[in-house]
């Protein structure tokens, strides 16, 4: 694991597709084909199935609409984000890292891995049904198999992207025959399915199914996935190539999710025909809707449903690893080993699944599938809210900046999806409240609401304040000018030492600016237990060691024609340090910086900050 400063998305696969226009029309076209492919498998993934089939079951073709709805905000957001990374080429995560404080970053980094998670939770649990549906596999087994699948996404990064999304492909591709043969096998009234586009929302509970619906088409770590995949093309500068890029990859989006809306509805079809007619409005999980199907349709159509499921689960797996990656690199510019990275994120996956098992029994899964998707739904205002400013932002995105209708659209979408959220999350909120008289658990919710909407109202707010602040700023830079800036020469010049290596180039940058006759003033405080106790008053070996130090510093120093002093300080540094300053009349400090933050500043201390603070004079950092 190492700290990455590196702007590049996967870095790995950054650029690696070429685009240009040496190649005919149709390797041009098909060359930018593919990321939106990585990005809808996330739209018909295992979770995906568990909200249609309960939602089909038991309200028949009564929620298609929200299935076209989803796929509409789908291709809206996707477009956005394409259009993030292909012009300001960076993801939405790196972008977030530049707009936020780092207490906002750190909890949008937090409710992104716990998004991916419930993505992973639920390509686990699809991936055990599957199996257990095809080879009668027990579910236990069926999870801990999924943890060696870690290594397929490895050997694929390795064969490169245009490689990987074919793989990808192929498993859509095995999906949307299955399901096609599927619907013909069960054939639907078409008028029926045609009923099913007008909104409405037969009972409370409907509701619920349906932001799992959202939640599982409108996938958060899909909004982070796409703004990298898109720069895995070599894309040139220029403004054309740039359009061009945004119009190919539009396109490539629109056919990805509305092949995903195909296989979406058709699970909702399926279940609505073969079971909400037949009167089973009670089918709320995939093994009871796998069960029923040999009898009601035939022995082939639960082996194509089994099948489509493992291809579900499998490809979705690759794709929320890489969204992991990204959304790791983007907040916290970290990078890991892409094998413990996956191994880390299927773990924190897997436990609650393991649990379940064991302690609710297999038929809960199905539960923690839906539950999952809901979880997902929840943090999708958090990505797309700063998805919504980035590509608005006309100095980021320039002549691309998108137009006020799409910026209106987007704002509905959001509002849409906030309000659904809001309901849905009080309905439940109150549901926990009146179930139990537990303090604790009453005060949990109520911290857990106060949390989510303060979060959301900073995540709405802190980007307007940062752009006055930027075209503040952005004033002041213009009115500068460097010719007017005068080189400013000191008279006497403090320098805190601490004999490490940095000492020479502390040194070294005070010579350049001092003014001819100037004095060098050298500090050096000795905080040793004994100088705490007695200060001034010690006379130890480290004490004299430190004076004799400083004593050849500044023969050094007078050797060359300098005018040079020193002083030592005792007991507490900033203290020391600031009343030298004071004492001697310095014009100028000069401090070394060691790089350490964080953890590093409580133990080794945080002088800079406090003595810069604490004197009234110039301060020169130097590392």
């Amino acid at each position: 694991m190492n700290i990455n400063n590196n702007s590049k998305s996967l870095e790995e696969v950054h650029a690696s597709v070429d685009v240009t226009t040496n190649k005919s029309l149709w390797k041009r076209i098909l060359a930018f084909f593919g990321p939106a492919y990585l990005v809808a498998v996330g739209y018909m993934d295992p979770g995906n199935w568990a909200t249609d089939i309960e939602g089909g079951s038991r309200y028949g073709y009564a929620l298609i609409w929200v299935l076209v709805m989803s796929n509409i905000m789908a291709i809206v957001l996707q477009s956005l984000c394409a259009r993030l990374g292909i012009v300001y080429k960076k993801d939405l995560a790196q972008v977030n890292r530049e707009t936020y404080p780092p207490v906002i970053n750190f909890c949008l980094y937090v409710l992104a891995e716990i998004a991916i998670a419930a993505t992973d939770l639920a390509e686990i649990i699809g991936m055990a049904i599957g199996l257990n549906l095809l080879f009668g596999m027990p579910l236990i087994w069926g999870v801990t198999i999924t943890i060696f699948d870690t290594f397929l996404l490895l050997y694929l990064q390795k064969l490169g992207i245009r490689k990987m999304e074919a793989f990808i492909i192929a498993l859509i591709a095995i999906i949307f025959i299955s399901f096609g043969i599927e619907l013909f096998l069960v054939k639907p009234s078409v008028s029926e399915i045609f009923s099913g586009l007008k909104p409405s929302l037969p009972d409370g509970n409907a509701l619920y199914i349906a932001i799992g619906i959202i939640g599982a088409t409108v996938m958060p770590h899909n909004l982070y996935l796409h703004s990298a995949l898109v720069q895995t093309r070599n894309i040139g500068d220029d403004e054309t190539s740039k359009r061009k890029a945004i119009k190919w990859n539009f396109i490539d989006s629109t056919i990805a999710l509305n092949l995903a809306l195909f296989v979406n509805a058709a699970i909702l079809i399926l279940a609505a025909t073969v079971f909400h007619k037949t009167g089973r409005t009670d089918i709320n999980s995939i093994e009871t809707a796998h069960e029923l199907l040999t009898p009601l349709v035939g022995s082939i159509a639960p082996i194509l449903f089994a099948i489509a499921l493992i291809a579900a689960g499998q490809s979705s797996t690759v794709t929320g690893t890489l969204a992991g990656q990204i959304v790791m690199e983007g907040y916290l510019q970290i990078r890991m080993n892409p094998w413990l990275r996956r191994v880390i994120t299927r773990a924190v996956a897997v436990v609650p699944a393991y649990i379940t098992i064991l302690f609710a029994g297999e038929n809960k899964m199905t539960e923690l599938l839906i539950f999952s998707q809901v979880v997902l739904s929840l943090q999708l205002a958090f990505a797309i809210i700063p998805l919504i400013f980035a590509v608005s932002n006309k100095r980021k995105m320039k002549q691309f900046v998108i137009k006020p209708w799409l910026i209106a659209l987007s704002v509905l979408i959001t509002s849409v999806i906030l309000y659904l959220n809001f309901k849905m999350l009080m309905s439940k909120a109150n549901e926990l409240l009146q179930s139990t008289t537990n303090h604790w658990v009453h005060l949990s919710v109520y911290i857990g609401l106060v949390f989510f909407a303060i979060l959301l109202i900073i995540t709405i707010i802190y980007p307007f304040i940062s752009k006055k602040m930027e075209e503040r700023m952005s004033g002041i830079h213009k009115q500068l000018s460097f010719n007017e800036v005068e080189i400013k020469m000191y008279n006497k010049i403090a320098i805190a030492l601490d004999f490490s290596e940095t000492d020479n180039i502390i040194i070294s940058n005070a010579l350049k600016y001092l003014n001819h006759g100037a004095e060098l003033i050298l500090i050096h405080v000795i905080e040793s237990a004994g100088a705490k106790i007695l200060g001034q008053n010690i006379n130890d070996g480290e004490t004299q060691h430190d004076k004799e130090q400083l004593e050849i510093y500044c023969n050094q120093l007078i050797e060359k024609g300098y005018q040079a002093s020193f002083e030592l300080g005792f007991r507490n540094r900033t203290k020391e340090i600031t009343r030298i300053c004071n004492e001697r009349k310095a014009d100028l400090l000069i401090l070394g910086a060691h790089g350490h933050k964080g953890f590093l500043d409580l133990l080794y201390g945080q002088t800079i900050e406090s003595v810069r603070h604490a004197v009234k004079i110039p301060v020169l950092i130097v590392k």
